[in-house]
């Protein structure tokens, strides 16, 4: 049968249900998939997904979220290919839709990864694991949020995503909607996504902490002293990327990550 879906591009499209060939193009979307009880139905990933690392190295791998194989796409014979706008680039999925099912997300906020969730488990066959997995992941949030209740001004902060040119994650992004949801305010969201900054800038706004992030570039320990110089006053910390970032099922581990950077802070 044929099921209807619209997605968060706000495209209509058709799915023959229960799709039995899924293509995953976006890391944190296929653990979900995973998660949700999808293993044998899941015949092509891209090669930065990579969880569950125990599941993952057996699917054929379809290039990367930014460039991907078409041809072996194609190969693939998928009935539902699973996309990302932000992740993923307009023109190659323009021309999957010529071809096939494309079902895209577009996730700003927690509301829309939970949207994300109950619709992609609705149109493959496995909404009670997807609204079950969701509730889980709200309700853990929720007490989050509870155990950090104070009525004090929230903290300042800037993260970074990438070194030379400096790019850090600003307005209109998930990362931005984390930081809130960790509890800091982040001093570059008056500016859109992510945005090129330079040494002064960040000394000009004073953050009281610069998060290092492990994705998409790999901050490491000997990238602190550098970040240090630029905000002497701010405490610099390594932030696991995946954390703030994926809003697929790692969610499930952030509000227990955010408990522990909090007591590093």
């Amino acid at each position: 049968m044929l099921l209807h879906s619209t997605d968060q591009l706000g495209s209509n499209i058709e799915i023959e249900f229960p799709p039995k060939r899924i293509i995953s193009l976006v890391p944190s979307q296929t653990e979900f998939l995973f998660d949700i009880g999808l293993d044998e139905k899941i015949m092509g990933i891209t090669r930065f997904c990579i969880h569950p690392a125990d599941k993952v190295h057996a699917k054929t791998k379809i290039g990367g979220t930014k460039k991907f194989n078409i041809e072996r796409i194609k190969s693939l014979n998928p009935d539902l290919i699973i996309g990302n706008k932000e992740e993923n680039y307009e023109e190659g999925i323009n021309e999957l839709h010529r071809y096939f099912p494309v079902w895209m997300s577009d996730i700003f906020t927690l509301s829309d990864s939970f949207a994300m969730m109950n619709e992609v488990g609705r149109i493959t066959g496995r909404q009670a694991e997807a609204t079950g997995l969701a509730d889980d992941i709200k309700a853990a949030f929720n007490n989050y949020t509870n155990s950090i209740s104070n009525p004090e001004p929230a903290k300042s902060c800037a993260y970074f995503i990438w070194r030379k040119p400096y790019m850090v994650a600003a307005g209109n992004t998930f990362i931005d909607e984390m930081l809130t949801v960790f509890g800091l305010k982040n001093v570059f969201s008056g500016q859109q996504r992510y945005p090129e900054i330079n040494p002064e800038r960040l000394a000009a706004l004073h953050p009281d902490y610069v998060f290092l992030s492990s994705e998409p570039y790999s901050f490491s320990e000997k990238h602190i002293e550098e970040f240090q110089a630029f905000a002497p006053n701010a405490k610099v910390v390594l932030a696991d990327g995946e954390m703030f970032s994926w809003y697929g099922s790692r969610l499930r581990f952030a509000p227990a990550y955010f408990s522990e950077l909090r007591k590093v802070l």
